[in-house]
């Protein structure tokens, strides 16, 4: 007889559809054949878990239960969260440079990381906006699909080798070395923890309840989105951001063949017409 183990390391073609099929219409993210290894990598273990025999039983069970919370668990495991502090700089250095100066001076500035998983993206834009407003005068938001993520980025806790890629003075003014049982690890301070607020959000579903925004951050997501996600998504984002605000996607992206109101300024920035400080 096949153990169980050996049976959840294989996918069918079927299963794979119905798996990636389930992913996209809640999310948007499409993931094609050819990252079956992918998929049956992460749900192994959440299988075993289960007690069931392979990925054909786990399919069955999306489909009878019509459960929210394997749903939950389901987008958890198969949405990617790599990211890291400063990961593209040179939009930080662009934030500093071109959009602080020119905010409006009688507005809180806000910010939306849009994709924020474990949160260090949005810790980023905080130390920039901290280095430069004065208190008081910003805010960031960070939303994730996954509340597994959310909550860690709530946490504000890193791994020391983290810390490697935060310029010094950044790093000796927000962040703080852990002792005892938090050795090994970092953590940002509660002042900076302070300033920036974390919701799981669906961009796949109605976010304006967030409000407008200054800068949104979409970066190295919209790689996994189909046209007509795209398509659908920029014109919602666009709406967000207050005239002269600016959308940044990540290096690899573009808005090309995607129809909107935004201009390019610099590879993967864009601003939408108008004046922020007016």
């Amino acid at each position: 007889m096949i153990p169980p183990e050996a049976l959840a390391r294989t996918i069918s073609r079927d299963d794979f559809q119905y798996i990636t099929g389930v992913l996209h219409d809640h999310t948007g993210i499409k993931l094609a054949p050819g990252k079956e290894a992918l998929v049956a990598g992460r749900l192994d273990k959440r299988i075993r878990a289960l007690g069931l025999g392979g990925y054909s039983d786990y399919v069955r069970l999306l489909r009878d239960r019509r459960d929210e919370g394997e749903l939950r668990q389901l987008i958890d495991l198969l949405t990617t969260n790599e990211t890291f502090f400063f990961r593209e700089s040179q939009h930080f250095d662009y934030i500093r440079r071109e959009v602080l100066p020119n905010r409006h001076p009688g507005r809180t500035f806000r910010l939306w990381s849009a994709a924020s998983s474990t949160g260090e993206e949005a810790y980023t834009a905080a130390m920039v906006l901290a280095d430069v407003l004065p208190p008081g005068s910003w805010e960031i938001i960070g939303t994730d699909i996954s509340t597994r993520v959310v909550e860690g980025a709530r946490t504000g806790l890193y791994p020391i080798a983290a810390a490697e890629r935060i310029p010094k003075p950044l790093l000796r003014r927000f962040c703080l070395k852990g002792r005892d049982e938090y050795q090994g690890l970092m953590t940002v301070t509660r002042e900076l923890r302070a300033k920036v607020q974390f919701h799981c959000r669906n961009l796949h579903e109605d976010f304006s309840g967030l409000g407008r925004f200054d800068v949104i951050m979409l970066r190295n997501v919209m790689i996994y989105f189909d046209m007509e996600t795209k398509r659908s998504l920029i014109p919602r984002l666009t709406e967000m951001l207050v005239p002269g605000g600016h959308l940044i996607v990540g290096s690899s992206e573009s808005l090309n063949a995607i129809p909107s109101r935004l201009k390019m300024v610099e590879p993967s920035i864009y601003r939408l017409d108008g004046d922020s400080r007016g």
